[in-house]
């Protein structure tokens, strides 16, 4: 089955004012997204050179301000050329929730939350270990554990529950955790919404959302924890979001639930980025039980 194209249902298209004939990005227009959102997200995926400003189809200037963005094309001017992100983002499909190096993560999470953080939807069994229906997400996915190594992220974890002695690493602290509804643990992995914590970490929604959580804010009560996630993994997900529902047409959906007797293998090796998605699906089973930075 061929992956699915992010573009289709978009009705935000974006333009270099200097080539009208040719999109370089676009959106799936949700509630919530502003003007001012609009230009902080084009900036993510488009490198200036200067002073630049956004015009609609009639020429108009598109104020970089709060009023709701409306449907249509948007041109960029700017007087300097501009340049297209080449950034290569960490693609990923829904992770593995089972494992002896994420049991304790998941319960740190959910005994922090103790509800889906995006909906405030109550785990009603909660008090008597019943948490069918909430999933404890990885913001940082465990399957990119080597990169997280790599890029020293563990120093935005500040506050160990246990000092340098988490169970699992720091990418298993519970500060790189929600507790989510699975439906929008699903949406949450595959880049469907991200949050935005330089816009009072509103959700912002990338597709069709079915779970009407477009334009709400993370549960305050979570943000007063003092074992939150902190901004600058929430901004790693906004940004890994931006580039891959936006630039271009955007980065193929993955398809993630295969009936049974289906060829899986086959499957993924005949849709793009086949390697890439190989290595996720093998490592983000591996990485639940094995540290697999100690054996590379």
């Amino acid at each position: 089955m061929p992956p699915i194209n992010r573009s289709a249902g978009r009705n935000i298209h974006i333009f270099d004012a200097s080539n009208r004939d040719a999109s370089i990005g676009g959106l799936i227009l949700t509630n919530g997204i502003t003007n001012a959102n609009l230009y902080a997200m084009i900036e993510i995926f488009v490198i200036f050179n200067g002073e630049y400003i956004l015009r609609n189809e009639n020429n108009a200037t598109i104020e970089k301000d709060d009023a709701p963005l409306l449907p249509g094309n948007y041109y960029i001017d700017s007087s300097d050329p501009i340049d297209i992100n080449n950034e290569t983002p960490l693609t990923r499909t829904v992770s593995q929730q089972t494992g002896t190096r994420v049991q304790a993560f998941r319960d740190a999470v959910r005994s922090r939350d103790r509800r889906c953080v995006v909906s405030g939807i109550s785990a009603a069994g909660a008090r008597y270990d019943v948490w069918r229906g909430f999933e404890a997400a990885h913001i940082f996915p465990l399957a990119f554990e080597g990169l997280w190594n790599d890029y020293n992220y563990g120093r935005w974890i500040e506050n160990p529950l246990n000092g340098e002695n988490i169970q699992g690493g720091k990418i298993n602290s519970v500060q790189n955790g929600l507790l989510l509804r699975s439906g929008i643990h699903q949406e949450f992995d595959m880049y469907g919404f991200s949050i935005n914590p330089d816009d009072n970490y509103k959700i912002v929604h990338f597709g069709f959302d079915s779970e009407n959580i477009a334009g709400r804010h993370l549960d305050r009560r979570l943000l007063d924890d003092p074992q939150r996630p902190p901004d600058e993994l929430f901004r790693w997900h906004f940004r890994q979001a931006v580039l891959i529902n936006m630039r271009g047409a955007g980065e193929p959906i993955f398809e993630h639930d295969f009936p049974p007797g289906s060829d899986i293998v086959g499957s993924i090796l005949e849709a793009p980025h086949a390697a890439k998605r190989m290595e996720f699906e093998l490592f983000s089973r591996l990485a639940t039980q094995y540290d697999l930075t100690e054996r590379l």
